[in-house]
């Protein structure tokens, strides 16, 4: 099993990374605030104004160790890697795979198959847990739509056909955000639709980051076992566009972005004072609120949980890489199928 390497997250503005011997070094303001050892560092993310020395960017290149850049809301910017030593076989037979429509409709299917299962336990678990029978049907009559829906993507031929279930599965789910959030923080988090670029309100700024987040992990995943993530199934190939990332994180929304902000707010570790209002009608985490969602995020990547395929237990943080090899086997022809993340 490959050790889960830690990944830097840095969010103060004005921060400088610098090399000092083998080891990281943050710079605020002139002062050190953090060293860390090289080899405990599997990546950096750079969140808002935060620069890095060219000897910096020249260790982690040699190294392997990739540098992403998000703005201020957590959307993708830049990203700085070494040279790239994917497997050319393995490429060759994610084009071949990608040319061919019903190997394509198949892994469509099984990525939304998976996101609308996982939805349903989010759903199912906020039904347990919540106190109004109001609620808890409603919660629950959702969670029988998804399965309706589940069982509908068997029949669809199409990519139109799946991503239309999606978006009604969407619809359905995001429907019922506001009876996932406890009644003393829907005041501040109050939910009305999902919006972004920019987000409208905390819990869409709060979704928004952590799909960022998510992203950039998938993203890591599929590169790091040799797969293009540019190439995707389920979503349209554009210029720049990550689409096999996307389709691998649309198993993990619901179980570890969703869940992950309704525990903050719920719990009560952030608040509206950790998100700016600006005039334009946009919310975004600030410099407090993105510390406490980074640290969570970090914190729940490291927890374990029995592996469904495994049967073994394993850190969060570990599901994108173990998954993009399932899939990467599946694209070589060594198993037949594709087997998703399914939370238990």
């Amino acid at each position: 099993m490959k050790q889960l390497l830690n990944t830097l997250y840095v969010s103060t503005e004005g921060a400088w990374l610098r090399l000092e011997g083998e080891t990281l070094v943050v710079m605020i303001e002139k002062e050190k605030r953090l060293q860390v050892p090289l080899h405990h560092l599997g990546g950096i993310v750079c969140i808002g104004r935060v620069n890095l020395s060219s000897a910096l960017m020249a260790r982690c290149m040699e190294d392997g160790r990739q540098i992403v850049w998000l703005n201020e809301n957590g959307r993708f910017q830049a990203r700085v890697e070494g040279p790239v030593s994917g497997n050319i076989l393995l490429r060759q037979a994610q084009h071949r795979a990608a040319d061919d429509k019903e190997q394509t409709l198949r892994l469509a299917r099984t990525f939304i198959a998976a996101k609308l299962r996982n939805s349903r336990q989010v759903l199912l678990r906020s039904a347990r847990d919540n106190k109004s029978e109001q609620e808890t049907a409603a919660l629950k009559k959702a969670a029988d739509a998804l399965a309706v829906n589940l069982r509908n993507l068997k029949h669809a031929d199409n990519l139109d056909s799946i991503r239309g279930l999606e978006g009604d599965a969407a619809r359905v789910y995001f429907e019922q955000v506001n009876h996932m959030i406890s009644p003393p923080a829907r005041n501040d988090f109050r939910f009305e639709q999902r919006n972004r670029r920019p987000p409208r309100d905390p819990v869409n700024a709060l979704f928004s980051f952590l799909y960022a987040l998510l992203l950039t992990d998938c993203r890591s995943a599929l590169e790091t076992v040799g797969l293009d993530s540019q190439l995707g199934f389920l979503h349209a190939v554009r210029p720049g566009r990550h689409a096999l990332a996307l389709d691998l994180m649309e198993e993990y929304r619901a179980i570890f972005g969703d869940r992950l902000a309704f525990t903050l707010i719920n719990r009560g570790q952030i608040s509206k004072k950790d998100f700016d209002f600006n005039p334009g009608g946009s919310v975004l985490l600030n410099d407090s609120g993105r510390k406490k969602l980074l640290v969570a995020y970090q914190e729940r990547k490291k927890e374990q949980l029995n592996h469904p395929i495994l049967e073994e237990k394993i850190d969060i943080g570990l599901i994108p890489i173990l998954q993009a090899r399932f899939l990467a086997r599946h694209l070589r022809g060594d198993t037949e199928a594709y087997v998703p993340y399914l939370h238990k």
